[in-house]
């Protein structure tokens, strides 16, 4: 008996220590989509970034696709769980203003390896593998439903559709900003974009 417990602990053991490995991939990967889009990233540059050997990738993922579809996966419900915490904590009934201003931010401007993955990877999603456009477009309904939720009209005809609006405007708006390499030119990118999705703001 105590054998057979000894052998059952050492199973879970290895498998934990299997799951945080995964879980480690994964949050490497998540960041370097980000950083060098889905055409940069290689399976060796994540392995080696995570401190492990190239040949260990097949014992976490089917392929270079499932691991892509998991990253994204990873990265946007970070993005969605951040905006979430951000309205949460705003005063009541300014959620939405402080998800706007804080999607439109110098901060989350620069902070391209920590932010919203469909403004840095939206460009390059229709070359994707269906699972990967999959994972994005479940965080896109997401995000869209989080907006909706904080609209002041929430529970009126049309609030959906504005929420559309209201995040192409601001992906496009941040996806512009990155673009260029005039730094007055994306200030205003971003700074337009606020003053029409919040007129009352500052």
């Amino acid at each position: 008996m105590m054998t057979i417990m000894q052998n059952s602990k050492t199973r879970r053991s290895a498998s934990s220590r299997k799951e945080a490995t995964h879980e480690r991939i994964v949050e490497v990967a998540s960041r370097a989509i980000r950083r060098s889009g889905y055409a940069g990233t290689g399976v060796a540059d994540i392995m080696k970034e995570a401190g492990l050997t190239h040949g260990g990738f097949y014992a976490h993922f089917a392929s270079r696709d499932a691991l892509l579809a998991e990253a994204a996966d990873r990265a946007g419900a970070d993005a969605v769980a951040a905006s979430a915490r951000i309205a949460a904590s705003a005063p009541p009934g300014q959620g939405l203003q402080a998800l706007i201003h804080a999607y439109l931010s110098p901060q989350h401007l620069a902070a391209i390896e920590a932010g919203c993955p469909v403004s840095a990877l939206c460009s390059e999603m229709p070359r994707q593998a269906p699972q990967v456009r999959r994972a994005a477009t479940q965080h896109i309904k997401a995000m869209i439903d989080l907006i909706a939720r904080q609209s002041p009209d929430w529970g009126q005809p049309g609030v959906h559709e504005q929420a559309v609006t209201t995040l192409a405007t601001l992906i496009g708006s941040l996806m512009l900003a990155r673009a260029v390499d005039d730094p007055k030119l994306a200030d205003s990118f971003l700074h337009n974009a606020k003053h029409t999705l919040d007129p009352a703001g500052n």
